[in-house]
């Protein structure tokens, strides 16, 4: 089954979180997200469910290996569409909102496509 939206969209904030520091809590990523504490724990019962992160002793977060890959799968997809929207001529804050809004939808082909094209026009 494929992945919620939200659940991507935490996953990414998990990812960029522990890009910064290895010790992140569902605090973090809710005070990072903007959403409740009761919206965050239920999101990170279902991550843990389906096997995207651990929590350790101490309450941080950790990507478990197919988190992690997901995770930079689609911060990868934000990355470039963002630099594309931005190379087109969109302002950086709305091509960054807007990348957010299409890595969730866009196909694997499209994407790959971008990504060609990107790089052959660096």
């Amino acid at each position: 089954m494929a992945m919620q939206e939200s659940g991507e969209m935490y996953l990414e904030t998990i990812y960029v979180l522990t890009r910064k520091s290895n010790n992140v809590r569902a605090i973090d990523v809710g005070e990072h997200m903007g959403f409740s504490k009761p919206s965050v724990s239920r999101a990170m019962g279902l991550l843990r469910d389906e096997g995207m992160i651990e929590k350790d002793k101490d309450g941080f977060i950790r990507l478990t290996n197919a988190g992690e890959i997901k995770a930079k799968n689609i911060y990868e997809r934000h990355t470039v569409l963002t630099k594309m929207l931005i190379s087109i001529g969109v302002d950086e804050e709305t091509a960054s909102e807007d990348a957010c809004r299409i890595e969730h939808y866009i196909s694997d082909k499209t994407f790959n496509a971008i990504k060609a094209h990107m790089k052959e026009h660096k």
